[in-house]
């Protein structure tokens, strides 16, 4: 069955939360529910899905914003998200909503991941990595069912660019290195579906990308 990707941006940051389900399961995922978590229950309404797991990427602010009011919605569904960055989610000050003058505050994590684990949501396996630099806990998940590969990257690698470094725990040597040790070796046409902006491909970034280029 091919797995399905629709992307549900919401504002004020243009952040892109992903609804990812199979075709003919009754099951999906959301990676990184933002600050419109309505317009992904009218995407998961319209679809006739049920909401299985909240996964995030990392722990910022414009990416774990729905999680409260879609754990309210759905509590048999976990949040997921990276070991290094599980505190953030209750804390107002680390995931840099207090810092911008408003507090966002999430539900603990129901699950940590880390690196080389596999999580199967929906029916759908995700290889985990760790890829710090843009936050201290920041993870991807890679795909691999899907033809080409996918990546669900969050703030890691955009089209053309790289996420933040400059957020407290951030570091663009360590950005670097793990874009290098992780998305690099992925097949060329692998699509990677970032926290914003548009999807690219690992090939199109390892030729182009200023920052990472080869």
């Amino acid at each position: 069955m091919a797995v399905q990707i629709l992307t549900v941006e919401s504002q004020p940051f243009a952040e892109n939360s992903y609804l990812v389900w199979k075709d003919g399961s009754p099951e999906a995922f959301v990676i990184d529910p933002g600050f419109e978590p309505d317009l992904i229950e009218e995407a998961l309404a319209e679809r006739g899905l049920k909401l299985v797991a909240l996964v995030c990427t990392h722990g910022h602010c414009d990416h774990i914003a729905g999680n409260a009011a879609l754990k309210q919605a759905h509590p048999e569904a976990p949040i997921v998200i990276g070991a290094g960055d599980a505190a953030m989610l209750t804390d107002a000050n680390k995931n840099l909503s207090g810092p911008f003058g408003f507090e966002v505050l999430s539900p603990p994590a129901d699950r940590v991941v880390g690196e080389g684990e596999t999580l199967t949501v929906a029916g759908i396996a995700l290889e985990v990595f760790e890829v710090p630099g843009h936050s201290p806990g920041h993870v991807v998940y890679v795909v691999r069912e899907t033809q080409p590969v996918t990546v669900l990257g969050g703030d890691v690698l955009f089209r053309g660019g790289v996420g933040r470094t400059d957020f407290p725990g951030g570091s663009f040597e360590q950005l670097k290195a793990g874009i290098q040790r992780v998305l690099w070796p992925l097949p060329a046409d692998a699509v990677v579906y970032p926290g914003h902006g548009p999807v690219t491909t690992i090939g199109h970034e390892k030729r182009t990308n200023p920052f990472v280029a080869d």
